[in-house]
């Protein structure tokens, strides 16, 4: 089991906004939903594009080459031209810091 790695502080990313990191050479991106953290692997399944500098809508995240929409809590496709899920990592928040793990190989 994977330990859990500290990537931000509580309010450190802006509702709506995100933040980039990297978890065993793996590019992560944060998310901040209305005080809510997420974490999606940033790498779109369509044509393996960054996520995190698409756009948010909602609870959707949508790349910014073709268009491809995934849910950001879940990881799931909402909109082609994507059809495979991101992975959506294990996000916990510890005494005032925002933590995540790979627990892919658990």
């Amino acid at each position: 089991m994977s330990d859990w790695a500290d990537v931000a502080k509580v309010g450190e990313i802006p509702p709506g906004g995100s933040k980039l990191v990297y978890l065993d050479g793996v590019k992560v991106a944060v998310f901040n939903l209305g005080g809510e953290y997420h974490a999606i692997e940033d790498i779109c399944t369509h044509d393996g594009g960054e996520l995190a500098s698409g756009t948010v809508e909602g609870e959707e995240i949508v790349c910014p080459r073709h268009g491809a929409r995934f849910n950001i809590k879940t990881g799931a496709v909402t909109a082609p031209p994507a059809y495979e899920p991101v992975y959506s990592f294990p996000l916990r928040v510890y005494d005032g810091t925002i933590q995540i793990r790979d627990d892919r190989w658990d």
